[in-house]
């Protein structure tokens, strides 16, 4: 990859993207390290298919924008999670209608299980519908960071780097998409109201 015999699994995020500026197949490092998580996060937001071409989308943009990276984020995922945000909103119809899919189909069974594991796995089908359903209504903004947060674990700091917003949006907008999504399934959820205060 270059001549400095630098093992790329040594080097920080940061690291790799500013040594590719010069040398471009450093960046590649970025990509065996990220793009298991972001794929992710594309089928969660627009499903299989879009996804697969949406991946590549991703980090053609960011490999064109890599010059302009702050080398002070250490760790590129957010940076990663803003650039396939800024995608998925582009693709709003796709999204929707996915979770809209999902909420209609449902995950397939196991073929294989106890009675137990079939009944859990029926369970949460049912609530995976409602759940679609109710992140389907919500504001594109509410959903971006409710699935940055509870979907990919990011924390709020991080949620606001990606998306470029400010901390208290993130609270703010977080609170509200929980609040309707715990009304939507029909049950108050204490802890995760908890969370939402000592969490971040």
């Amino acid at each position: 990859m270059s001549t400095s015999g630098a093992d790329p699994g040594d080097l920080e995020d940061a690291e790799l993207i500013a040594r590719s500026v010069s040398g471009p197949d450093w960046f590649s490092a970025i990509f065996d390290r990220h793009a298991a998580h972001i794929h992710r996060y594309l089928v969660r937001r627009i499903g299989p298919t879009a996804a697969e071409d949406a991946l590549g989308e991703v980090f053609l943009v960011a490999f064109r924008k890599r010059e302009g990276y702050d080398t002070e984020r250490r760790d590129a995922r957010p940076w990663l999670y803003g650039i396939a945000t800024n995608l998925v909103a582009q693709r709003r119809r796709e999204e929707v209608k996915e979770l809209k899919l999902r909420q209609a189909l449902g995950p397939p069974l196991e073929q294989e299980g106890h009675a137990e594991r079939v009944a859990e796995q029926v369970t949460a089908e049912a609530m995976g519908k409602l759940l679609d359903a109710a992140l389907a209504k919500l504001a594109d903004g509410d959903r971006d960071v409710l699935t940055l947060f509870a979907g990919e674990g990011l924390s709020y700091e991080e949620v606001a780097s990606a998306l470029g917003i400010p901390l208290g949006t993130v609270r703010s907008r977080l609170n509200r998409a929980r609040r309707k999504v715990r009304e939507a399934l029909g049950r108050q959820d204490t802890t995760t109201s908890k969370e939402i205060t000592t969490h971040g």
